[in-house]
């Protein structure tokens, strides 16, 4: 009888296309105790560039029940800075040289450690979903940097891999584990503004430009990887990351890998939105919207700059999008009958480049009788005072994480569905409950895209 070694048994069940799904079964390290080494939740982290290093990994590195034992990136310079970034951390922690950290280019050897409960996945948007399937697939539990998808079908299958794996996945959303952003949420769902009436998000705006020459690969760089299930197209820096350093990546302006700042940020300040209506697990059913996009010669970059959509929902409240300026500053602003209120991160940023041009107040509103203190009576959301910490207290506990899957895909397809509409400059009409546009088959079809063999999902 061949013996079957469990890389290739993993690399199997991640494969298996339709029927059954056999995932290995692992008893991982957490539920043995808690605090011990060997009962701590052990973290593999997929991509080492910059918002995992400003903000993922040492998201979870500062809890003593969770400890990073794993890195893996496609780029081999990366790779060896993430092993040293993480080792560094714990020596200076420990005050001794302390334990190494494994490293792989190939995530799918990183998911068949048995010595991996859970990872972290802070890879370019065009891979999140299919790491995440397979991250399940494989019985780990994820935390996964929005947005969850590059399409409303990747989505779908994400979350219902997920739901059906019975583990933790929690997206990087990480504002609902900001107070303000929960008690704005609660001040409207409690009637402090009357009636709801409409919702305004602002969100950043990306400029064109970007060197289009074709350039070589660095040695190291497994480009093609890193392409993954997207079309081929020669290498130059701008269209990836910097080999220098961990400044923004020119991969976030380019349509190939993401839909721009719609879901860069939108994915932030639409899932407030979804939450403040208590529509978490729908969507809209009207979308209109136009964008401004890079006239051809500009430059490599071709996401969308200046926006502005329009969606409707089943509540009746409309929905609006628009590029922040001076006059109309990053956040999200909430109108009722009775009243307005307006909430954002204020000086917060989760990585220290981020592009936020406009910063205010993180709460204030029209009268300040809207921000008095809640009674006794009112309504209560779930309260998260830590994003990594929630989930890792998922893990340990069993409870509802705060940004579920489902929750997740929500809030990104709302995001994907305004990009489809600025590409078809004309209003559309969704049906939150099949995932399909009414009696459109041209919008129907950028609802998914093909997928690049060997990396097809």
């Amino acid at each position: 009888m061949m013996m079957t070694t469990r890389r290739s048994f993993i690399r199997k069940s991640l494969t298996v296309g339709a029927g059954i799904l056999i995932a290995p079964t692992i008893v991982p390290a957490s539920v043995l105790g808690k605090h011990a080494p060997s009962n701590r939740i052990h973290i593999g982290a997929i991509g080492t560039g910059r918002i995992s290093r400003d903000h993922d990994m040492p998201g979870v590195w500062k809890y003593d029940e969770a400890r990073i034992v794993a890195v893996c990136d496609l780029d081999a310079h990366r790779l060896e800075e993430g092993r040293q970034y993480v080792e560094t951390y714990y020596a200076k922690k420990s005050g001794t040289r302390g334990s190494s950290v494994a490293t792989y280019e190939d995530y799918r050897d990183l998911l068949a450690s048995r010595d991996v409960d859970a990872v972290l996945i802070s890879t370019p948007d065009h891979w999140h979903a299919k790491n995440a399937i397979d991250a399940v697939r494989a019985g780990k539990h994820v935390y996964l940097q929005k947005p969850t998808s590059l399409t409303v079908a990747e989505g779908r299958r994400m979350s219902d891999a997920v739901n059906a794996s019975g583990k933790v996945l929690q997206i990087g959303s990480q504002q609902r584990s900001m107070e303000q952003f929960r008690v704005a949420c609660e001040l409207v769902r409690n009637g402090r503004i009357g009636q709801l009436k409409e919702i305004e998000i602002r969100l950043p705006g990306d400029p064109p430009g970007g060197n289009p020459e074709e350039m070589p690969v660095p040695r190291g760089f497994n480009y093609d990887a890193w392409l993954g299930q997207t079309p081929w197209i020669p290498y130059t820096l701008d269209r990836v990351h910097p080999q220098q350093g961990y400044d923004r990546p020119g991969w976030l302006r380019c349509e190939q890998f993401g839909a721009g700042m719609i879901t860069g940020w939108g994915a932030h300040h639409f899932d407030i939105a979804h939450w403040a209506m208590d529509r978490e697990y729908s969507g809209p059913l009207e979308i209109a919207g136009r964008a401004e996009f890079p006239a051809p010669g500009s430059g490599l970059w071709d996401v969308h700059g200046y926006y502005e959509t329009e969606m409707l929902y089943d509540n009746g409240v409309t929905v609006r999008g628009t590029t922040e300026s001076a006059e109309k500053p990053n956040g999200v602003l909430f109108t009722g009958t009775e009243g307005w209120l307006f909430v954002s991160r204020g000086a917060y940023a989760a990585s220290p480049n981020e592009p936020v041009s406009t910063k205010s107040e993180a709460l204030r509103a029209s009268d300040p009788k809207i921000l008095s203190p809640f009674g006794p009576d009112s309504l209560r959301l779930q309260v998260s005072v830590d994003h990594h910490g929630d989930w890792l207290e998922s893990i340990r506990t069993g409870k509802k994480n705060i940004t579920p899957a489902e929750v997740a895909h929500r809030s990104c397809t709302a995001c994907l569905l305004q990009h489809i509409a600025m590409k078809l400059n004309r209003r559309l009409y969704w049906d939150p409950v099949s995932e399909r546009f009414r009696n459109d088959d041209e919008a129907n079809a950028l609802l998914s895209r093909p997928h690049r063999p060997p990396y097809h999902f």
